[in-house]
This record gives C-alpha cells, sequence and structure tokens, in this order.
C-alpha cells in the first residue's frame, strides 16, 4: 500500500513539473519528458493526456504546449492532431449544410480541413477559401470549381490575410461561409488571436447569406484578442457536444445550435 501511494505522489509530481516546465518553455516534446523523468512514453502520454483532459494543457503531436493568454495561437502543425475525434464530429454534421450548387467559403483551420475532406466528386459546388491545404484537398475533386484568395501569407498557419483577400471577398456574394475560431462566449462572440485574421474573418461573414461556425465544445467561454463575429451575426453553431443550458441560451439569442 505504501509503495502505491508514493507511486501516486510521484505521478502527480511529475505532472506537476511538466507544468511547470510548460510554464516556462510553452512548449514540450514526449522524447524530452521521457529523457527527463526516465519514464516510458506510454506513461508519458498519460500524463500528458490527463492534463489535458483536465485543461491544463494542449496536447499535440509528438508533445504538448500550454496556452498563455488571449493573444495565445499555436500553429497549424501543432494543432494537425488536437482534439481531432471532435473535429471529426463537427465535421460529418457540418457536411449536411452543404447542397450542390452553393457557393461556399471555407475559413482556414484545421476543423476546416476536416469538412474539406468529407467533400466528394458528388458536390457540384463553387469554393472560397485562404487556406491552402484545403485548397489542395478540394484541387483533386473535378466538380468543385475553388477560387484561392490572395494576400500575405501567414507563415506556419497556411493561410493568406491582408488586404488584397479582404477586397476580393468584397466583390463576392456566396450562399455559406463555414467560419473556424479559437474562442466563443455568449458575451463577446467569436474570436481569434490575430488582428489580420480577425478582418479577414469579418469579410467572409460580410460576404455569406449564412454563416456558420465550426467550434469544439472545449473553446467555449473563452475570449481570444481579436473578436471578429457577435452571435448576431452567427446563423448556425456546430459543435461536437454542449450542455442543455449553454445550447438554450445560444438558441434564445437566435443561434441555431446542431451536435452530434
Amino acid at each position: 500500500m505504501a509503495g502505491e501511494a508514493n507511486d501516486t505522489m510521484f505521478a502527480e509530481e511529475r505532472k506537476l513539473k511538466i507544468i511547470d516546465i510548460l510554464n516556462q518553455n510553452k512548449k514540450v516534446t514526449v522524447a524530452e519528458l521521457v529523457h527527463l523523468f526516465n519514464v516510458s512514453s506510454a506513461t508519458i502520454r498519460s500524463d500528458l493526456r490527463e492534463l489535458d483532459d483536465k485543461g491544463q494543457i494542449i496536447r499535440t503531436h509528438g508533445g504538448a504546449i500550454i496556452e498563455s493568454g488571449a493573444g495565445f495561437e499555436p500553429d497549424t502543425e501543432q494543432k494537425r492532431d488536437l482534439n481531432l475525434a471532435a473535429k471529426q464530429q463537427i465535421a460529418r454534421i457540418a457536411i449536411e449544410l452543404i447542397n450542390d450548387g452553393d457557393t461556399v467559403i471555407f475559413d482556414t483551420g484545421t476543423t476546416i480541413l476536416e469538412l474539406a475532406k468529407l467533400l466528394s466528386q458528388g458536390h457540384r459546388i463553387t469554393a472560397v477559401t485562404n487556406d491552402f491545404e484545403i485548397g489542395r484537398v478540394l484541387e483533386d475533386m473535378n466538380s468543385i470549381s475553388i477560387l484561392m484568395l490572395g494576400g500575405e501569407v501567414r507563415k506556419k498557419f497556411h493561410c493568406t490575410v491582408g488586404a488584397a483577400g479582404i477586397n476580393m471577398l468584397g466583390q463576392l456574394s456566396v450562399d455559406k461561409a463555414f467560419i473556424g475560431t479559437n474562442s466563443l462566449s455568449i458575451s463577446k462572440g467569436a474570436s481569434t488571436p490575430n488582428l489580420q485574421q480577425a478582418e479577414t474573418k469579418k469579410a467572409m461573414i460580410a460576404s455569406a447569406k449564412k454563416v456558420i461556425l465550426l467550434c469544439s465544445n472545449r473553446k467555449l467561454g473563452k475570449d481570444s484578442f481579436a473578436h471578429f463575429a457577435s452571435l448576431d451575426r452567427i446563423d448556425t453553431l456546430v459543435m461536437e457536444q454542449i450542455d442543455d443550458n449553454e445550447k438554450h441560451e445560444f438558441e434564445e439569442l437566435g443561434v441555431e445550435v446542431l451536435t452530434g
């Protein structure tokens, strides 16, 4: 019994040390933690999973990062496998909202990318996007016409932002815009850490007849630095899950909420 207690204590101490490392360095790899604590990679992944489930860190492919204020934003590679099951579930709900003949804006982001992957040769739509990876996925589908937005390349985020793309969006009118977000709150709406990204999202929303926000549950109740849409600009919210009380709050404000 004493041995089990000591093992538990050491595990808790190890997790506290992991958080301390992340607070100092903002990121860490599984390999670094295995070397530091002299334990197996399975043990470290278990620690990271528990800390992630508690919302204390963010697991990434091969390690972890930690949020640091409203201006914090992991890059595309760090986000790629983060909360992947939820992103795929959200995408499966959202794909049902796309009809043949639609003109559709696909915002940048790993959740929107999962949606793009579900499109097939059977979908006959016109797609507008500022995301290189989404453009590459859609390029293989002969039935989909693609308009890539210009602008400044946002390095490590695989997308464009800035005046050129915003000006292009000002000349368009589309049926639907699928928008991603870093944070969402009842009081302040949708937000993202980067000002240029926020301005591009605003232009996408202004060009669309219907705005569909894709957002994982872990982003609820949070605010990032740059706000781009109050709830009255959002027609439909797609999530993997949501508390009944929170869902009712959104619906009272006129937002349709779709979940898995």
